[in-house]
């Protein structure tokens, strides 16, 4: 019997973890790149195209051109047409409603291990863009998102999920000592929005608020981003919060009907 050294284990459960992060990326994208499968997962280029490829060997994915897109197959691998599915299908009419009425992009994100995914978007029409793609994460102590969807959480929970990635300023604007995330997280679950101002990305304002499932538990984050320089803090409380908050309290009821 061969015996699998420690170095060949870390390896093999490297390989399989990526390659199951490019997986639970097809819950949230219709169609990828190899680009954006390496994204996802962390991997090489040149890893994500050999994931991919045996993928399509084994009839999950196919490949159209340099498109890869998942078949019945993966489809049905742990039900990935599932929970979270819904809540796009059920979300999408009525953040593009907020997005019409805000004439700013409109966005929805949910807990995805030690970071906010963004599984729905709708954009508005701007000359510049903000804010970000469908499947891409951002981390939690210093996005609007990551703090409402940590707000239902004790402090000793939300000290042991952020202990576990580093916490750095990505702006002179950004808090980088645990308490002052901790309390950040508090106040949204006091206020039930959180703003980030310029944490992020110099230049960039965005506000998010909690959508609620069944046991009155926090399922997801609405959220708008926009241009600092176009839209005031201010603005985001008095306009923009009663319009996420519709929205918010709109999709937990859609779900609802759905149980």
């Amino acid at each position: 019997m061969t015996e699998i050294t420690t170095t060949e284990k870390r390896e093999g459960m490297g390989g399989l973890a990526k390659g199951l992060a490019i997986i639970e990326a097809f819950s949230v994208n219709s169609v990828m790149s190899v680009a954006d499968a390496a994204r996802a997962s962390g991997a090489t280029r040149a890893a994500a195209r050999r994931c991919l490829l045996t993928l399509v060997d084994l009839g999950y994915l196919e490949l159209t051109g340099r498109d890869y897109r998942p078949l019945p197959r993966l489809r049905r691998l742990g039900g990935v047409a599932s929970e979270r599915d819904r809540l796009v299908q059920v979300a999408t009419p009525l953040l593009a409603r907020a997005r019409d009425e805000l004439e700013e992009s409109v966005s929805l994100a949910v807990l995805d291990g030690d970071q906010s995914l963004f599984i729905a978007r709708v954009e508005a029409q701007h000359i510049v863009a903000t804010g970000v793609r469908v499947g891409a994460t951002l981390p939690l102590y210093c996005s609007a998102t990551g703090r409402v969807l940590l707000s239902g959480n004790t402090d000793a929970d939300i000290t042991a999920k952020l202990s576990r990635t580093p916490i750095v300023a990505r702006t002179p604007h950004g808090l980088s000592e645990l308490a002052d995330i901790v309390a950040a997280i508090n106040a949204a679950a006091k206020n039930g929005y959180a703003i980030s101002d310029e944490e992020l990305a110099l230049g960039l304002r965005s506000l998010a608020v909690p959508v609620f499932g069944a046991e009155n538990e926090i399922v997801a984050a609405v959220s708008v981003s926009a241009a600092s320089a176009r839209i005031k803090v201010s603005e985001l409380r008095k306009r923009f919060l009663p319009q996420l908050r519709t929205c918010a309290e709109a999709i937990s009821q859609a779900l609802q009907k759905l149980r």
